[in-house]
């Protein structure tokens, strides 16, 4: 874990304590699909605000998620996409979905 703290013991919860929060997943979601930038994820967001939206794109760069390229151009253009790792999310994220489909259509 690229952040300077102590990883929890248990797999899951190290999983969990990188994208248990409700918009760090969604970003993964929506980053699994292609590169975007700032604006374009706080649409995809629906309700997330600027500030949470900036502080959880800190987070998940810092924790080796995500990756953020500065274009130097006037304004600047900024874009996000995974990184390896991040990358690596797509089997829980798959994992999520086909529960939840199932789930809604009662199939479990």
């Amino acid at each position: 874990m690229p952040r300077s703290r102590k990883p929890p013991d248990c797999p899951v919860e190290i999983t969990l304590s990188l994208i248990s929060d409700k918009w760090k997943i969604l970003i993964v979601r929506d980053l699994l699909v292609q590169t975007r930038r700032f604006g374009e994820l706080k649409r995809s967001l629906n309700g997330i605000s600027q500030k949470v939206l900036t502080q959880n794109l800190r987070e998940m760069e810092a924790d080796g998620l995500i990756v953020r390229k500065v274009y130097a151009e006037a304004p600047p253009r900024v874009e996000y996409s995974l990184s390896e790792t991040g990358a690596s999310l797509r089997p829980v994220i798959d994992a999520m979905y086909h529960w939840g489909e199932a789930y809604k259509t009662g199939n479990l």
